[in-house]
């Protein structure tokens, strides 16, 4: 039995991304159940560095959706996006007196999960 077109859903991830996982929930938080085009409109405007990667992987699932399953983008809605922590760099930063500091590079892993609107 083939499942039905509003049951399919598609995702995309994108890991290692670097950047705090706290800053780029700041941004996913604000697109969590808005349709594809609203939330392309969204990221758009808002002045976040987290927006752009998080564009590139609504794209990225949207596309994934059209060619794969052959849904059309305007009908689709962001059902399920989460940001995870990743691995931390570690690195030293040198100081005075032959000292070193460290230095933490967080990175994190984004998960989009889009789905087919109900009529």
């Amino acid at each position: 039995m083939k499942p039905n077109s509003s049951e399919l859903e598609v995702r995309a991830l994108a890991k290692h991304i670097r950047m705090s996982a706290h800053k780029a929930r700041r941004v996913v938080n604000q697109i969590r159940g808005r349709s594809y085009e609203q939330a392309l409109m969204i990221l758009e405007f808002m002045p976040y560095r987290a927006c752009y990667p998080i564009l590139q992987l609504i794209s990225s699932a949207a596309a994934n959706a059209s060619h794969n399953l052959n849904l059309n983008k305007t009908n689709l809605f962001i059902s399920e996006a989460k940001v995870d922590e990743g691995t931390v760099l570690k690195r030293f930063q040198p100081r005075a007196q032959g000292r070193g500091y460290p230095i933490h590079k967080p990175t994190c892993h984004i998960t989009i999960v889009v789905k087919n609107k109900l009529r």
